[in-house]
């Protein structure tokens, strides 16, 4: 099977990840590729990877529904997606929809699609998937191994790279107002403090920072616990959670931005133990672009679809 994939979103910097995963899978061929600014241009312009003649095309929800797909991925901004998934949900037949933004996160009527954490089953014939948030994995990544013995609420402090803010030009992607400053914001309430209380069953309290480099996320994690632990254990209940799984590499040592970023998985340590036993510091390391969105998707299209996750 060849799986024939349209991309709505492609000119973001995770449009452009995703072009480059499709384009390497030998079971998947890009069917369309959508950006209102590139249209006309072809697709190889921007991401050589990609063969033949494909363009990118300035395409409006009802120029999709008809369109010969198996699968749309959505890499749009929160807030745009709902005219597509209309539009895609009156087609006949409807394709896979695998969408980035938050829009339906918190919509049971889609599968949240973080297989390490969440389990694979209900994502295998998936027809709508909601690609969780970058620090939303982050965080639920380093917790969710230890959410049952968690007292209060879990405490996440978060700092990205600058293409978190994406391609429209804001503070937070102003490398003048980000040169030698580390710049706080969201400070109660972010949607991805919502999203990880709401999935993990815990009280997550989140603080976002941006910084100067382009890539990646570490997310410094406080839990506090109802009973005491030891190091040991505390280490062996995370080598049991994700036993197996190719895209998390548990280190020793305390996970640095570069050890996350440009890799598709996450690297999780620190792991360290207040002397009683009953407050722990987990620190979580990923690409944003990657396991944080682009890489993500594919592994959840890839279990929707029934093709093998491997090769990403």
């Amino acid at each position: 099977m060849t799986a024939r994939i349209g991309l709505i979103g492609a000119r973001g910097h995770t449009g452009r990840e995703l072009l480059r995963l499709i384009a390497g899978r030998p079971d998947m061929e890009l069917a369309f590729a959508s950006s209102r600014e590139f249209a006309g241009k072809p697709v190889a312009e921007m991401a050589p990877e990609v063969g033949g003649g494909v363009m990118f095309e300035a395409l409006a929800p009802a120029d999709i529904a008809g369109r010969d797909v198996d699968a749309v991925i959505l890499a749009l901004p929160n807030g745009a997606a709902a005219g597509f998934v209309a539009a895609l949900d009156a087609a006949e037949p409807s394709p896979v929809i695998v969408d980035l933004s938050a829009d339906y996160r918190f919509d049971d009527q889609w599968v949240y699609g973080m297989p390490e954490v969440y389990g694979r089953e209900a994502l295998r014939g998936a027809r709508r998937i909601s690609n969780p948030g970058c620090y939303a994995t982050a965080g639920q990544m380093a917790i969710a191994p230890v959410r049952d013995r968690v007292s209060g609420a879990a405490h996440v402090f978060g700092v990205s790279g600058y293409s978190g803010a994406g391609t429209t030009p804001s503070r937070k992607n102003d490398l003048d107002a980000l040169r030698d400053n580390l710049m706080p914001y969201a400070l109660a309430g972010h949607i991805h403090e919502r999203e990880m209380s709401r999935h993990l069953g815990v009280d997550v309290r989140f603080t976002p920072h941006v910084a100067a480099f382009f890539r990646g996320i570490v997310a410094t994690v406080h839990l506090d616990f109802r009973e005491a632990m030891s190091a040991d254990a505390l280490r062996s209940a995370f080598e049991r959670y994700y036993s197996g799984e190719a895209l998390v590499e548990l280190i020793d040592g305390v996970p640095e931005v570069a050890d996350g970023a440009s890799r598709p998985g996450v690297v999780l340590g620190g792991f360290q133990l207040a002397d009683d036993g009953r407050r722990a510091v987990i620190v979580s390391a990923l690409d944003n672009l990657l396991k944080g969105a682009a890489v993500q998707a594919m592994q959840n299209l890839c279990l929707a679809l029934e093709l093998p996750e491997e090769g990403l």
